[in-house]
C-alpha cells in the first residue's frame, strides 16, 4: 500500500484528477499532514466520508519507530525503526539560528569512506520519501518545537538516492508541506560528478555540500574509494559549472584525520586549489570511533590548518564539536545496536 507521506502535492493532485476529485484535495491533505498533523484519514473532517474511505483503502499512514535517542548539550541523536526492520539515524543539532536536522538518505552506504562509520555497514537500501520525511516529522514530535534546517549528511550517500532525495526536498519545502526554506536544505555529496551535473540543472536553490577531505587524488585515493571514480580535478569542473550556473555558494566539507590530511602542506594545498572559488570549507574534526583506526587531530594542528586557508583568502569556519556524550559519528548509534554494544 502506498504511503501517503510519499506523495508530493504535486503528486496528489494529479492523483485526485485521476480519480474524478478536484485538485484541491491535496492541499487539503497536505493542511492534515504537515500543519495539523493527524495520524488517522478519520481526522480528516473536511473531506467528504467517502474520500476518507477511498483513502483508507488505498493509501497508509505508517511511520517510522523511535527505538533509542541519546542527548547532549545541544545535540539529540535518534535510532529509527524502518518498516522492514531496518534501522537507520537522525542527529539534531541545536544552533543559535534554529535546530538543524541531519537525516538518512540510505539504509548502509556503499561509498565506503574509510573513516565513516556508516560505510563499515554496506547499503541494504535507498530510503523512499516518505522514510526521510518522518525523520522530520517524528523529531519535531519529540522536542515540540520545529526544525528550521536539514542536512542531508547522514547514513547514505543523497546522490546514491537522487530521485527520493528530489521528492522529499520538494515536499519539505512546499509551503503547505513542512515549509523549510529551500536555503535552509543542504545536500552533500562525496562526489558523484554525474549527479552534480544533474543537480546543477535543477536550479533547485538547495546548498550544495562536498565531501571533500582531501586536497589531492593521493591522499583521497586512500580515504574515500569514489576518488578512483571521479577524481578531484573532475569534481572541480563539476563544482564550477555548478557556480556559473546558479551563482550559489558551494561547501566543501573537510573531516581532519591525524597524520592523514592535517598538514600545513596540505592546508596550502587545499587552498591552492580553491582559489578563487566562491566557497567556504567546514573543517571538522574527527570523531573517533572504536572500530576504526583514525585519530582526531589535535587543536593546534586545526587552528594552524584554519590560519593557513584565512591566509590564502578561503572562507573557512570550523565546526563545533557536538555530542561528546553520545555516539556521534554518523552510523556509529545503528552500528552499535546492530552490533549489540549497549551504552
Amino acid at each position: 500500500m502506498n504511503n501517503i507521506y510519499n506523495y508530493t502535492k504535486q503528486d496528489l493532485e494529479n492523483y485526485f484528477l485521476e480519480i474524478g476529485e478536484t485538485k484541491f484535495r491535496a492541499a487539503q491533505v497536505f493542511d492534515w499532514l504537515y500543519i495539523k498533523r493527524v495520524t488517522s484519514f478519520d481526522l480528516m473532517t473536511n473531506l467528504k466520508k467517502d474520500l476518507i474511505k477511498y483513502l483508507k483503502e488505498n493509501f497508509s499512514m505508517d511511520t517510522i519507530k523511535l527505538v533509542k535517542k541519546q542527548s547532549d548539550v545541544d545535540v539529540k541523536k535518534y535510532l529509527f525503526e524502518l518498516y522492514d526492520g531496518n534501522k537507520i539515524e537522525a542527529v539534531l543539532m541545536n544552533h543559535d539560528y534554529g535546530n538543524s536536522l541531519c537525516v538518512s538518505t540510505e539504509v548502509g552506504c556503499n561509498m565506503g569512506c574509510r573513516f565513516c562509520e556508516s560505510g563499515r555497514l554496506k547499503k541494504v537500501r535507498n530510503l523512499n520519501a516518505f522514510e526521510l520525511v518522518l525523520q522530520i516529522l517524528k523529531v519535531e514530535e519529540d522536542i515540540k518545537e520545529r526544525v528550521s534546517h536539514v542536512v542531508l549528511m547522514g547514513i547514505g550517500e543523497p546522490f546514491d538516492n537522487y530521485d527520493n532525495v528530489m521528492k522529499f526536498i520538494n515536499i519539505i519545502n512546499d509551503p503547505k508541506g513542512i515549509n523549510i526554506g529551500i536555503r535552509h536544505i543542504t545536500v552533500s555529496t562525496c562526489g558523484i560528478v554525474p549527479k552534480i551535473r544533474e543537480f546543477t540543472k535543477e536550479k533547485a536553490g538547495v546548498n550544495l555540500a562536498i565531501s571533500l577531505h582531501a586536497p589531492t587524488d593521493d591522499i583521497r585515493d586512500k580515504i574515500m574509494p569514489i576518488n578512483k571514480a571521479y577524481k578531484i580535478a573532475d569534481i572541480m569542473d563539476a563544482v564550477r559549472d555548478y557556480i556559473a550556473k546558479t551563482n550559489r555558494r558551494v561547501t566543501f566539507e573537510y573531516i581532519l584525520l591525524r597524520g592523514i590530511n592535517d598538514s600545513e602542506e596540505c592546508a596550502i594545498k587545499l587552498a591552492n586549489l580553491l582559489k578563487g572559488l566562491n566557497c567556504y570549507v567546514n573543517l571538522i574534526p574527527y570523531n573517533e570511533t572504536s572500530h576504526i583506526e583514525y585519530k582526531t587531530s589535535p587543536k593546534v594542528t586545526i587552528n594552524r590548518f584554519y590560519d593557513i586557508l584565512k591566509e590564502g583568502n578561503i572562507n573557512v569556519t570550523i565546526r563545533r564539536e557536538f555530542g561528546s556524550k553520545v555516539s556521534a559519528a554518523c552510523g556509529q548509534l545503528r552500528s552499535e545496536q546492530i552490533s549489540g554494544k549497549e551504552n
